[in-house]
């Protein structure tokens, strides 16, 4: 881990494309800016955590949950699934 000491308005940089400033110091909390693009995710640490967590439980329970999907929805019977063609009007 890298530790720094920052003042208000330094700034540190992560790569090219991160800044993270120090706004202000006050009552034991740091306000932090910062500047990154939109691709970046910027997130606070238990809110990082829940997405991380919701994400293996739903890859977790995806691959069960087509499987069933798949076998429930088939006109062939379970575990066979087949592509059809929509059906076509009768020509009269």
């Amino acid at each position: 881990m890298l530790v720094l000491t920052r003042k208000p308005n330094q700034a540190v940089r992560i790569g090219p494309d991160v800044e993270v400033r120090v706004l202000e110091i006050s009552d034991g909390q740091v306000r932090l800016g910062i500047t990154a693009p939109r691709w970046v995710p910027v997130h606070r640490e238990e809110v990082y955590r829940e997405i991380q967590e919701a994400n293996r439980e739903a890859a977790a329970t995806a691959l069960q949950d087509v499987a069933a999907a798949r076998r429930a929805l088939s006109r062939d019977g379970p575990g066979r699934v087949l592509h059809e063609e929509p059906p076509r009007k009768p020509q009269g």
